[in-house]
């Protein structure tokens, strides 16, 4: 080289290194040395090397340990796959204790299914939190969750369906599929976007949301009547179902966006918690304005 750096021109191994390696041209060893077998074994060494690295396939995000679309998926059928085999098991926990125990196993089953709401409640209310104020996303804690998260919908489920509502659970399981299902071909048709505006309007409802959560939780405690009832009760959840759609497509706005930004693998299980929030949240609110509907027949 007619330049050298600055820097490296006093490097000592530099300095040998460009005096006495192959000139530009120069296909044998260095001057002043002999051709040996040694040195064309190392030749053709390094161009085996070379040649193997050009024909090796390119580094998937697998070999990365980088997020992959694939990746997010199989977190989010895992987180979903729990929640739905651990709902359906204590859903219809009373009509089986009814078919092995006629007398009193409805009433076990419902007993039962009133005990998985509370710790479905609880527990996922506590990994809940856990989950979204933790740093480094973990699998172990987001399956947890929809375990909880499955007492809970089984829970409710059994309630309603074994006592006023019969069949009103796949009713609940078919709208929310519908909405969801919705929302993903809109999305992946580019018809539904998130925007600034529309996202700060979107955090504004969700405060007096859950405000008024709040108030309705201690006006039932006080009166004994709730004010999610009626027309009151379904507007609120119409708007609730509005807000969980949302909530919906910015959480497939996350995936692609972690997928496609070179994010670490595990934040795949933060993606699957975001939406398991939201599917739980959707299926809630329509399980509730499918019983004011069918509470007004």
């Amino acid at each position: 080289m007619a330049r050298h750096n600055v820097i490296f021109g006093r490097d000592q191994a530099v300095q040998r290194g460009s005096h006495n390696g192959p000139q530009f041209g120069q296909s044998g060893p260095p001057q002043g040395t002999q051709w040996s077998s040694d040195f064309g074994a190392q030749q053709a060494q390094q161009n085996d090397q070379l040649e193997a690295m050009y024909s090796r396939p390119a580094a998937s995000g697998h070999d990365t340990g980088r997020m992959t679309m694939r990746d997010a998926l199989n977190a989010i059928t895992a987180t979903l796959g729990v929640i739905m085999v651990v709902g359906f098991a204590v859903a219809i926990t009373p009509a089986a204790l009814a078919r092995v125990m006629p007398e009193g196993g409805l009433q076990l089953g419902l007993a039962i299914g009133m005990g998985a709401t509370v710790i479905g409640l609880i527990g996922g209310l506590v990994l809940g939190l856990v989950n979204a104020f933790k740093k480094q996303p973990s699998a172990i804690l987001v399956l947890a969750y929809a375990a909880f998260e499955g007492l809970l919908l089984g829970g409710l489920s059994a309630s309603l369906e074994y006592t006023n509502y019969p069949g009103i659970a796949l009713q609940a399981v078919i709208g929310t599929l519908a909405v969801a299902g919705t929302v993903l071909v809109f999305f992946r048709m580019g018809i539904l976007r998130t925007s600034p505006a529309l996202t700060k309007i979107f955090m504004v409802a969700m405060v007096a949301y859950l405000l008024f959560g709040l108030f309705n939780i201690g006006y039932l405690l006080f009166t004994g009547q709730s004010l999610r009832d009626g027309l009151l009760g379904l507007v609120i959840g119409g708007l609730a179902v509005v807000m969980a759609s949302y909530s919906l497509v910015m959480d497939f706005e996350d995936v692609k966006r972690a997928a496609a930004g070179h994010t670490p693998r595990a934040y795949a299980w933060r993606c699957a918690f975001g939406l398991a929030v939201t599917m739980v949240w959707l299926y809630v609110e329509i399980l509730r304005i499918l019983a004011i509907l069918r509470g007004n027949d």
